[in-house]
């Protein structure tokens, strides 16, 4: 009788041993909004997780539809409890999330227990997790306009140092006419993709300190002044088309193909076409090629930036989970510390320790543009800003049309200004 109780002792302690391990386990309800490479490089990490983390914390990920169908799934779940524990976000719409109750505040004792902290990360895009000082996201990578180059065509002009980076582009005056020297016989100076060019405007802009929002100050382009440096960047690029630098118009296929093609020497897009030419040089079918940062055509160095980030929806009527909270939290620190392989992709590590490593620098042609990390631009601090917003429409409605000649720049500069203003 005694063994039989003891053996029904043993049974029910490890009958309670594994239903105390199950309960342990925390399955982390993750959302992203990630297709094609981008989507393969995170199912890769969340695999990594998962396997490290095997009994402790398992991701059971979804990856829903980029833009407005992403963001309108996410607010309208949390607000009936029904969001996921997280989910990926651009920073630039973070100010909307958060006026709209989306979004549940990152503590500093949240990022303390998973062992970072904001001096961990890009200064600029930790900031833009903020929002009147509360922070609302935490960083995974920042991403932005860069600027790619035909090494081939710009060694054979004497524009290389050894270590195979263009020289000579800085300075309007001086860039203009590098633009001048490769074009013309059925040549371009340089690509730029008509629905994209807003973002080198911008660049231009912020290179010029201009300021694009200050609420206190009346709103969107507050001053003279800075609708004048709005209006010089527009001109920038509208002179290029003028001077046949580049189309007139071109959609970004086709803007891709007249530098791959070889009748480019420049083009200018956001890093996320780096693997598209790792793997087109892999398969012999491109030149030696690089990317650096965008030149500096005005006073500063800049370049238009946003970030993928992680988020926390605030899910209303569900009961908070200190045990889940955490475990989303080691999830973020975790993604964060492995982001080298996210690196891959083009888009730069916010993690310094990821993205001030050997491995990182000795990764090409990133680490040559890495430092647009520093002297990034992000959209405004207001709800209007970020993908699929008011903003993305004014850009498209008024600036990318002065390039091609249907709006005069200043126009189409004061017409962006007084639309904007109008929806706040």
């Amino acid at each position: 009788m005694l063994k039989s109780l003891r053996r029904l002792a043993l049974v029910s302690s490890a009958f309670m041993a594994m239903a105390a391990g199950a309960q342990a386990q925390q399955n982390v309800v993750w959302w992203d909004f990630l297709a094609g490479g981008d989507g393969v490089r995170m199912k890769a990490l969340i695999d990594g997780f998962n396997e490290e983390h095997q009994g402790e914390i398992q991701i059971q990920g979804t990856t829903l539809e980029w833009g407005t169908p992403f963001y309108t799934k996410l607010q309208t779940s949390a607000a009936i409890g029904e969001g996921p524990d997280i989910a990926t976000y651009h920073l630039s719409r973070i100010p909307l999330a958060v006026d709209s109750g989306t979004l549940s505040e990152i503590t500093d004792e949240d990022l303390a227990g998973a062992g970072i902290a904001d001096a961990d990360f890009t200064a600029a895009a930790s900031e833009a997790g903020k929002v009147d000082g509360t922070r609302y996201a935490v960083p995974f990578d920042q991403h932005g306009l860069i600027l790619y180059y035909n090494k081939d065509m710009l060694g054979e002009a004497g524009m290389l140092d050894e270590n195979g980076l263009p020289t000579g582009l800085d300075g309007l005056e001086n860039f203009d006419a590098v633009l001048a020297k490769f074009t013309g016989e059925g040549m371009y100076g340089i690509s730029t993709p008509t629905g994209d060019r807003y973002r080198t405007i911008y660049s231009l802009f912020g290179q010029q300190g201009g300021t694009m929002f200050d609420e206190a100050a009346g709103g969107f382009f507050p001053t003279d002044e800075d609708l004048a440096k709005l209006t010089n960047a527009i001109e920038v690029v509208k002179g290029w088309v003028d001077k046949g630098y580049t189309p007139v118009q071109v959609e970004s296929p086709a803007a891709l193909a007249l530098f791959t093609s070889g009748q480019a020497p420049f083009f200018i897009m956001g890093n996320w076409e780096v693997p598209t030419f790792v793997d087109l040089h892999a398969k012999g079918e491109l030149f030696e090629w690089g990317a650096v940062e965008l030149p500096t055509l005005f006073e500063n160095k800049a370049a238009w930036s946003d970030s993928h980030a992680f988020v926390i929806p605030a899910n209303a009527g569900k009961e908070a989970d200190p045990a889940k909270r955490e475990a989303v939290m080691k999830v973020i620190a975790w993604m964060d510390q492995h982001s080298l392989d996210w690196a891959g992709a083009g888009h730069i590590p916010a993690y310094n320790a990821v993205r001030e490593s050997a491995e990182f620098k000795a990764l090409k042609p990133q680490s040559d543009y890495a430092g647009f990390a520093d002297t990034a631009v992000f959209d405004p601090r207001t709800i209007l800003a970020g993908p699929a917003a008011p903003l993305g429409d004014a850009w498209t409605n008024y600036i990318n049309p002065a390039t091609t000649g249907e709006l005069e720049p200043a126009d189409a500069a004061a017409q962006m200004r007084d639309d904007l203003n109008g929806q706040l």
